[in-house]
């Protein structure tokens, strides 16, 4: 286990003179810890072995980030750990993602342990995927899980590539990689709260504003006890309140939707949000729409017939050319930008307009070859 900046040198400077890809992974405390960053970070590279590095003690990563610049780095759902390793100047050079890249290649399951045994006849057991990674100290059967995550990914690497080639998809996992890779963070919203599972419903102005309350109550709290809001009352407990609108603590209480490890220990606090909410001037409106912005499609049938038709003739189409290259057809096409574009078609609707759009959208070159022609052709059919 490496522990502090000494040890990330020496660390680094064994992975520098090993060969091939890196290994990398990292494991977070989701569901326990307030924010999102990573509590290990493991790397494996090929003549050099694998490194278990604790970022709690350790104040900088710029030698391990310098020991594997221009290193192509293997990750398994890159997406999910990129944020919290850029948060610790860690961010891959070059990106082989064996998640990504078996959605592409039509497997069934991928999870990491179902590939691994798919591809390599390893049974990986994945007993502490879901463990408090903050726990201090670290158990050792975790620590012998977290090595075994990216000592096995340089050789579940190669064997995807090769399938990758024998599919001729290689290409596609390429552009999809770096379109990860290169994938700008999420802006931050500014108004949190409207994220609640379950908010849709909230009907009235004041109920928004007990939930609301409510939410911002419970995320103070949260970030004071660094654990994750949801552990102290899920979004669902706080929908409840605020459609019940209690008249008194008494009132909360009883509620028996209102639920949580805190629910009742910090009821006052609580209380104090609804009444918060009970009282502001300060009524929250519906969810501002952007001007211009696209109704969600399951109105269009009685609303926007014609948007409907063309996304519903465009999907078939995309759903069997999807089958028959053995690609999801989420990975084929983004929905949403197909529903982008069967709301607001170039007229005409030839091929070359469509994707000159879906470039303009976000599509990846693969995608934009694939699809246009299919969606050019279906948006004809039903003009």
């Amino acid at each position: 286990m490496v522990v502090d900046g000494p040890g990330v040198e020496r660390a680094a400077e064994q992975l520098a003179s090993g060969t091939g890809p890196a290994g990398v992974d990292a494991e977070r405390a989701s569901g326990f810890r307030y924010g999102s960053e990573a509590y290990l970070v493991q790397v494996h590279r090929r003549g050099s072995g694998t490194f278990l590095f604790d970022p709690i003690g350790i104040d900088s990563f710029a030698p391990l980030a310098e020991a594997l610049a221009g290193e192509e780095w293997i990750l398994h759902a890159a997406s999910q750990d990129i944020p919290c390793l850029d948060d610790l100047g860690l961010h891959p050079p070059q990106l082989f993602d064996t998640e990504l890249a078996a959605r592409l290649l039509g497997f069934e399951r991928v999870g990491l342990g179902a590939i691994v045994e798919q591809m390599l006849g390893i049974h990986l057991r994945k007993a502490h995927s879901a463990a408090d990674w903050s726990t201090r100290p670290l158990p050792e059967p975790w620590l012998e899980y977290a090595a075994l995550d990216v000592a096995l990914l340089p050789e579940l690497r190669d064997a995807i590539a090769r399938e990758l080639d024998a599919q001729d998809k290689a290409e596609f996992a390429r552009q999809e990689f770096e379109a990860v890779r290169t994938r700008p963070a999420k802006p931050r919203q500014e108004e949190r709260w409207r994220g609640l599972s379950g908010g849709h419903k909230l009907r009235s102005a004041r109920e928004l504003a007990l939930a609301r309350e409510l939410w911002l109550a419970r995320d103070e709290l949260a970030r004071m006890k660094d654990v994750s809001p949801g552990r102290l009352i899920p979004d669902a407990s706080i929908v409840a309140a605020a459609t019940a609108n209690p008249r008194s603590p008494g009132d909360l209480a009883r509620l028996q939707t209102f639920k949580g490890r805190a629910s009742r220990s910090e009821l006052d606090r609580w209380w104090r949000a609804i009444l918060r909410g009970k009282t502001t001037e300060d009524l929250p409106g519906p969810r501002p729409r952007v001007p211009g912005a696209m109704p969600h499609h399951r109105g269009w049938p009685q609303r926007h017939p014609e948007a409907a038709a063309r996304l519903a003739a465009a999907r078939t189409a995309l759903e069997a050319e999807a089958e028959r290259r053995r690609i999801p057809l989420e990975n084929l096409l983004t929905p949403e930008l197909l529903r982008r574009l069967a709301w607001q078609p170039p007229v005409p609707a030839t091929s070359e307009a469509v994707s000159e759009r879906l470039r303009e959208l976000g599509a990846r070159e693969w995608q934009t070859a694939l699809t246009a022609p299919i969606i050019a052709r279906a948006f004809v059919e039903v003009a």
